[in-house]
Order: structure tokens, then sequence, then C-alpha cells
């Protein structure tokens, strides 16, 4: 009963600031504030802990579930095994794999001068940015049906 609980209470926590982080958070600083780049340094630090939380979080579940079949408490889902392994999947493309090519892009941004070359880099990133956002779309599904199935 307290590993279901533990687990529960995890995954809440990591879902929870993933919505938090992702959806009010990073929206409500690029609405309020002027300096855009201030804006996003804030979002990617952001973003930054979110990652490693994720892992972190993803771990600690794991470990609660193994520990649970170990002592033959209950059958470990293979689904909530599938979905841990999609959200850490998600911050590995979405933080580890998109975002540093979004930084380098964003350091273009900032040193091009050339007109040619800027809309260049600015179709990139808003490409890129796509790609990020729906990953970590597609990581925030993810964490709503890991919820619904460790209840």
């Amino acid at each position: 009963m307290f590993l279901s609980r533990a687990r529960l209470l995890i995954a809440t926590f990591w879902v929870g600031t993933l919505w938090a982080v992702g959806f009010v958070v990073a929206p409500t600083l690029f609405s309020t504030l002027s300096d855009r780049a201030l804006a996003g340094t804030i979002a990617g630090s952001l973003f930054r802990v979110m990652a490693w939380l994720s892992m972190f979080c993803a771990a600690a579940l794991l470990a609660l579930l193994f520990q649970a079949a170990r002592k033959e408490q209950e059958k470990t889902s293979k689904t909530v095994l599938w979905l841990i392994a999609g959200m850490v999947a998600c911050t590995l493309i979405g933080y580890f794999g998109v975002q540093p090519y979004m930084a380098e892009l964003r350091l273009v941004l900032h040193s091009v001068t050339d007109a040619a070359l800027l809309a260049d880099a600015k179709k990139q990133f808003g490409i890129m940015h796509g790609v990020s956002t729906g990953v970590y779309v597609i990581q925030s599904l993810f964490g709503a049906a890991l919820i619904v199935k460790l209840r």
C-alpha cells in the first residue's frame, strides 16, 4: 500500500511540475516580460530543472516499481513501464536533443547581421521550437496516462 501511494505521489509531482512549467510559467514569462531574451533565459533554466527532475522522478518510480515486484506484492504493469520510458525519451529528445540546437540558433540570432541568414535562423528556430513543444505535449499526455494508470 505504501509503495503504490509513494509511486502515485512521485508521478503526480512529476507531471504536475511538468504541466505547471510548460503550460503556465513559461507562457506567463513571455507574456509578462518585455525582454523576450530574458524570458527565454528564465524559461530555459526552468526547462533544465524540469529535465533533471524528470530523470530523477523516472528513476524513483522505476525503483519503487521494481521494489514492489521484487517483494511480489504486485505485478509490474508493462503499460506503466512504457509510459515512464516514453516520458524519459521525450525528455532526452526535447531537452538533451532539441534544446542544444535551439541554443545554437539563439546565438546565431543575436550575432548575425545579414538579413537572409537572420531570416533562415528565425525559420529554423521556429521549426525547432515547434518540435520541442510537440515533444513536451506528448510527454504531458504520457504523464496524464501514467497518473490514470497508477490510480
